[in-house]
């Protein structure tokens, strides 16, 4: 295959029959491990936890502080993946409040990623050949991108020492998890762009010059998420988790006001703009009408609403604005189309017929294809990487890669995703509710896996949850069909509640390489599934795949608790049903 990714796409998975009771033995030990290994790293956070806040109350002389600087900043370290460079990070510090010092490592990861900002376009000047220097410009897109998130965090937790804590509230918490966990994603997209056209010295070398950024900021990410968001505040003095309230009345993400629940459900809301190929409208191209969009007026958090009327408008679009409304006429009559693809030299990053990076983003009844074809490999439909964003009534058709779930925090009701081959993949923290997922046939020699996970870090909250949503053919399918295989290590995927046709292979998930059974760091898992492909008696047999979880487990992955990490959307109004 032509790319990194889709390395193990083509090749046909012949499997071996395994010894049922020793393979029972074998699992029953993997899952006593796998416990007590959960419990001894729980007892260590806990004890970590309680050795910071020890340090931050008792310390009431600069002088004779109950644990030296030293130790508390070795307590921290504790909990990340590099404690090394964490230690080396902060041994200047000379504090052991636990919010100053996760403060000095987003600064560190900030002024280390900013270093790499202009490395991408020297590089470019340095090369002749056309594909590396693409898959460059995808990295200094990451880097940017990167960059604006921890630019986000940095100045969350620019505050003095004395009101620090008074920031921190759990929403500001988890927006910190969230957009350092997409910087994590951003400096691994550089990298898979690279590895995708075989850039191997490119691709050492930006390895080594992003050594310092990947650790510092997987660090900050880990402190964030085991340490910071565990200890009281006067906002959450003692328990971090809250309990989950629920209405039943409302079918939209809690981030949204009235205002905007009322856009979503009005027929025809007022817009700002009016698309329309005709010359009926403002405008005759998306484009136009983005380009339109007045900047300052959107940064403050107003609306801009454009209304794209019937027609194909065969372009290729980048929405960086936040705060944008975008509906048509219905999924089938407004239609964004194009056909860039990998095999005809674009970055499977840079294929998106419609790219959204703008928070905010709400699209209504309208479709996304891309009408490369089966073989032409990676072309995408729609790539997001738009913070809190919700598309409602919309279709997405291509074959390969068809929804680029990027990262940050997504949500899809009522929507049909069509496609062959990792059709939905990404990083994101999204849910998919209500929505029809409608595998097509791909090429002779393939397979067809629904999703691609690519969860790297076990500190990022993020994972591909599919609920009450219904998976059937698109078209007359006969290719062996997966719910998904997981990419990354720590890749991250529920199916639950939702109707499964007969289409599914009875082991239900695919390694990512063939006879390679998946780490079991991964974390997949059904949940009251129906249907002819929902019986999970022949399910794959990996230490991290879970037939069956308890509605404690699988709430988890519901729209309150999943798409904030524990509850960054308030409490009260949520998009799903009040009942697993």
């Amino acid at each position: 295959m032509d790319s990194f990714r889709s390395s193990f796409k083509s090749c046909t998975i012949n499997r071996t029959a395994v010894d049922e009771p020793e393979d029972r033995v074998y699992r029953q030990k993997t899952r006593r491990r796998i416990l007590i290994l959960t419990i001894s790293s729980a007892i260590l956070v806990a004890m970590i936890v309680m050795t910071i806040i020890c340090t931050r109350n008792l310390d009431t002389s600069p002088f004779h502080p109950p644990f030296s600087v030293d130790v508390s900043i070795k307590a921290m370290c504790s909990v990340t993946l590099y404690p090394n460079s964490c230690f080396s990070s902060l041994e200047s510090s000379n504090t052991t409040d636990p919010h100053l010092l996760f403060k000095q490592t987003l600064d560190v990861s900030s002024n280390e990623l900013s270093n790499l900002s202009t490395l991408p376009t020297s590089m470019i000047d340095q090369t002749n050949d056309d594909r590396i220097k693409a898959a460059l410009s995808v990295c200094q897109h990451a880097f940017e991108d990167a960059i604006s998130k921890m630019n986000d965090s940095v100045s969350l937790m620019s505050t003095t020492s004395k009101s620090i804590n008074n920031v921190l509230s759990r929403a500001n918490i988890l927006d910190l998890e969230t957009w350092l966990s997409a910087a994590v994603t951003d400096q691994e997209t550089c990298l898979e762009a690279l590895y995708e056209v075989n850039a191997t010295n490119t691709i050492a070398e930006i390895n080594d010059l992003m050594k310092n950024s990947t650790e510092f900021i997987s660090n900050s990410l880990a402190i964030v998420s085991k340490v910071i968001s565990f200890l009281p505040s006067p906002a959450n003095p003692i328990h971090r988790r809250r309990r989950l309230l629920v209405d039943t009345t409302l079918s939209f993400p809690n981030w949204f006001g009235p205002g905007d629940r009322k856009l979503l459900q009005e027929t025809n809301p007022k817009p700002d703009l009016v698309v329309a190929k005709d010359g009926s409208g403002d405008v005759k191209t998306i484009k136009e009408a983005i380009a339109k969009v007045p900047k300052s007026k959107n940064t403050t958090g107003d609306r801009f609403i454009i209304y794209v009327k019937v027609g194909e408008y065969v372009e290729n679009v980048v929405l960086d604005v936040p705060n944008v409304m975008m509906y048509g006429d219905g999924k089938t009559n407004t239609v964004v189309s194009g056909s860039l693809n990998f095999v005809d030299g674009t970055p499977t990053f840079q294929t998106a017929t419609f790219a959204v990076t703008g928070s905010g983003f709400i699209a209504r009844d309208m479709g996304f294809k891309n009408t490369a074809g089966a073989s032409k490999h990676q072309a995408v439909a729609l790539r997001s990487g738009s913070d809190k964003s919700v598309f409602y009534r919309c279709s997405f058709e291509a074959f390969q890669d068809t929804l680029y779930t990027y990262s940050l925090r997504q949500f899809y009701r009522e929507c049909d995703i069509i496609g062959t081959i990792d059709f939905i993949f990404g990083n994101a923290a999204v849910v998919f509710q209500n929505c029809n997922i409608l595998p097509r046939q791909p090429m002779g020699n393939q397979f067809v896996t629904l999703t691609a996970q690519g969860k790297s870090d076990p500190n990022q909250n993020t994972g591909i949850s599919i609920q009450k949503c219904v998976i059937s053919p698109f078209d007359n399918l006969t290719a062996t069909t997966y719910l998904g295989r997981p990419w990354k290590k720590y890749a991250t995927t529920v199916v639950m509640q939702s109707q499964i046709g007969s289409l599914l292979d009875p082991r239900g998930w695919s390694p990512w390489e063939k006879n390679v059974e998946p780490p079991n760091t991964i974390y997949y898992a059904e949940y009251q599934n129906t249907g002819p492909g929902a019986n999970t008696t022949n399910r794959v047999k990996w230490g991290g795949y879970k037939a069956s979880i308890t509605a404690t487990e699988a709430s988890r992955f519901t729209v309150n608790s999943f798409i904030n990490g524990n509850s960054w959307l308030p409490a009260t109004t949520v998009p799903f049903d009040s009942t697993l």
